[in-house]
């Protein structure tokens, strides 16, 4: 069986990535094809596949500022030939579900989510000034018209999430056929016997949706140390809000990550998450972690076992959430145990045995 993957771009190894490694892994032999490639932004497992690019790689600008291109990606998706192909399984936070299928072919989606870009996070990412309201702005209606339509097309959906799955519902009215939840490699992120540190953690893009804003303002208050791990677009305004106790240390490698979960006092997650790997990470390394109470975080935060969840994005919130937390004891073989659901090789078993059987069921 001919097989191609479909992901967004590759620009940077996030949790989407983390996914299309497993998928990767289980089918080695695979093509793989997306919208834009930086050379050597992922993994060697990633790279070690055939990679197809569309006509959106030779645009001007584009390794950078790729997310501008956003309304001719629906034409650039189309436009990849699968001809020769029998088993198309996209991975798609974006696009990349609005592949056009060949008639004998069959089409899984791993959905991260419907494209928040043009539903409820547009001026997150475009903001409201010219551009947004005069360039972006018109196209947003054909987009979503779109976004719905191609939907259709996709013959199975998987929902990395509860959550996901009811966004599924409601923006394209298909309900998912699984919800599988994205990967933790549990294997590698494991306990330190050290004791922790006083310092809280975040792991996380630095975009306007994760709400960053919050846990800075909240350490500001109290003169504790806060440490930020990751890059983006909002990083010049977070670094300027910050106090004396925070600290940016940009993009990690996954040693210095890893030892980073294992000695922080908790890792936080002030943001709704459509899923968040970054919890489990915690979890696998034995420490908790304080999360919003919505979204992803619901399905990988037991509040009061393994973590705190609090109910409103307010630095007052968040700061009462991290007194609860220090009131509380948390076993890290506990933890760990539920981390362990989530696991990598869990969810290859799990991808593969819904692939093939409903490629059985479809022959």
């Amino acid at each position: 069986m001919r097989v191609a993957l479909i992901h967004d771009w590759l620009t940077g190894l996030r949790g989407g990535e983390k996914v299309l490694e497993a998928l990767c892994e289980i089918y080695p032999s695979a093509t793989l094809f997306t919208l834009v490639h930086i050379p050597g932004s992922t993994s060697p497992i990633i790279e070690s596949l055939p990679i197809r690019t569309a006509f959106t790689q030779r645009l001007p600008g584009v390794r950078k500022h790729y997310r501008w291109y956003l309304p001719v990606y629906p034409w650039a998706i189309e436009s990849l030939d699968f001809r020769e192909y029998d088993l198309l399984i996209s991975s798609s936070h974006c696009v990349a579900k609005g592949v056009i299928p060949p008639p004998d072919a069959i089409h899984f989606c791993y959905c991260h989510t419907p494209m928040r870009y043009i539903w409820d996070r547009f001026t997150d990412y475009f903001g409201s000034g010219f551009k947004s309201r005069f360039l972006y702005g018109p196209f947003a209606h054909y987009l979503r018209k779109w976004d719905v339509a191609s939907a259709q097309r996709v013959h199975h959906f998987i929902a990395n999430s509860r959550y996901v799955a009811d966004r599924i519902h409601n923006y394209y009215g298909r309900e998912p056929d699984a919800v599988i939840h994205p990967p933790v490699d549990t294997d590698y992120f494991v306990p330190s016997t050290d004791a922790p540190h006083d310092y809280c953690l975040v792991v996380s893009a630095l975009a306007p949706y994760k709400r960053l804003d919050v846990a800075i303002d909240c350490f500001n208050q109290r003169s504790e140390p806060l440490v930020i791990v990751g890059t983006g677009p909002e990083e010049a305004k977070l670094r300027a809000r910050a106090g004396p106790t925070v600290k940016f240390l940009g993009r990690v490698g996954n040693e210095e990550l890893r030892s980073l979960y294992q000695h922080a006092r908790a890792t936080l997650l002030p943001g709704v998450e459509d899923f968040g790997i970054v919890p489990l990470e915690s979890q696998a390394c034995g420490r908790p972690v304080v999360a919003l109470g919505e979204g992803g975080a619901t399905e990988t935060v037991k509040d009061g076992e393994t973590g705190v969840l609090y109910d409103e994005p307010s630095s007052q919130a968040l700061s009462s959430a991290i007194d609860k937390i220090s009131s509380l004891r948390f076993n890290t073989s506990d933890l760990r145990h539920w981390a362990k659901d989530f696991s990598r090789e869990r969810f290859k078993a799990n991808i593969k045995d819904f692939i093939e059987g409903n490629l059985n069921r479809s022959e």
